[in-house]
């Protein structure tokens, strides 16, 4: 499904079409059906009504379109009250998934070829190395034909209980949002100092951004932190940020590269917490029930329980690894950013490692046949 917001264009850079995609929410609106896909485009209707809440009068008026866009049940709110809480959708792009798709996630790896892409393995493993170390994760193998009990298993290693992945989780989520938006940032003061188009890289990486911020905030309803474990996470976003923020300016390329390892590793970490939960090893979470924040961003049903949040979010870490590992196989300063007006579902992007750039231009030229296949449709719609 095409994605936009009220209008969106896209200069092709010269490695790729010298086609310009555009679209509008007009155009989106009357041939939403075309252009859906399998991964649900939560906020398409938001779109298509953002004229509307924008020009809307009242604060009421615009909390009641955000709670018919995200399908929920209006609650009225007082005129002379800010409510505390808003439920409803988030105004950046973010996918909801299938069942089927929810399930077609494998735990990948892109091998290592240049030096850059073996220097951002390593690093990560040194990341790995330190967060494994903060989250008391130690990774050891279960013996086989074991008669441990699940108390046994915790207390040598070999598992993590309820706590222990919840604080490795929280780590995991508050430095993950980092480099989604260090990267827009720069992109975006970069499009300002040359005074020109970004090509469509800006949108993704806020989006990534914000998805992130969004699995902390899941999380951080079922557990509040320490004021040790804040300081830590304080400690480690400044280093992240600066740290990536200095490497992007050199390298862009490296540095999708390695948030591509770091969301391996993330994949990695919610399919084994969702083994774990499966085989009954985390029992704490079991009947779970799912926060409702998760609930209203990823439209889960009300029943949904904590190991349908894991789902979800190890979708999302699947998106971020498949987008990043694309990114880095381009030229960064010519090339369009290939997700700028639509995506694969999970069954590429949890299937497949990457796009490679030849794949990534492909893909470009099937959203511009998309577009203006779109565009004759409305027209012999108006005309009749």
């Amino acid at each position: 499904m095409l994605r936009t917001t009220l209008q969106r264009s896209v200069t092709l850079g010269s490695g790729m079409s010298p086609s310009c995609l555009r679209a509008s929410t007009s155009l989106y609106y009357m041939s939403s059906r075309t252009m859906m896909t399998s991964a649900t485009r939560t906020n398409a209707l938001q779109d298509a009504k953002a004229e509307a809440v924008s020009t809307s009068a009242h604060t009421k008026n615009v909390l009641a379109n955000t709670a018919d866009v995200a399908g929920k049940e209006h609650i009225p709110v007082p005129k002379d009250i800010v409510p505390s809480e808003i439920r409803g959708d988030w105004v950046l792009f973010h996918p909801v998934y299938t069942p089927e798709e929810l399930k077609a996630v494998d735990v990948l790896h892109q091998e290592a070829k240049t030096f850059p892409d073996k220097f951002a393995v390593a690093l990560v493993k040194l990341c790995r190395l330190g967060f494994d170390f903060v989250s008391r994760y130690k990774a050891k193998p279960i013996p086989p034909n074991h008669n441990m009990s699940l108390k046994e298993l915790r207390d040598g290693g070999y598992l993590l209980d309820d706590a222990g992945w919840l604080a490795r989780i929280l780590f995991l989520e508050s430095i993950a949002g980092v480099p989604g938006m260090c990267a827009a940032t720069i992109r975006h003061l970069r499009s300002l100092r040359l005074m020109r188009r970004d090509s469509g890289w800006i949108h993704t990486l806020l989006e990534e951004a914000e998805n992130e911020r969004m699995h902390l905030m899941t999380f951080m309803t079922i557990k509040e932190p320490s004021i040790f474990f804040r300081a830590l996470i304080l400690g480690a976003q400044g280093v992240m940020y600066n740290m990536f923020f200095l490497s992007y300016l050199i390298s862009p390329a490296t540095c999708h590269r390695f948030v591509g390892y770091l969301e391996e590793e993330a994949v990695y970490t919610y399919t084994r917490a969702i083994r774990e939960l499966e085989e009954g090893r985390i029992p704490e979470w079991e009947n779970l029930p799912a926060p409702n924040i998760a609930i209203d961003y990823w439209h889960l049903p009300p029943t949904a329980k904590m190991l349908d949040v894991l789902y979800a979010v190890r979708s999302d870490e699947s998106t971020h690894r498949f987008v990043n590992h694309s990114l880095a196989n381009l030229d960064n300063k010519n090339d369009v950013n290939p997700f700028a007006m639509r995506e694969p579902d999970m069954h590429v992007k949890g299937k497949v490692i990457a796009f490679e750039r030849e794949e990534s231009k492909k893909y470009v030229q099937e959203s511009y046949d998309i577009l203006e296949n779109a565009r004759r449709e409305a027209r012999e719609q108006v005309a009749k």
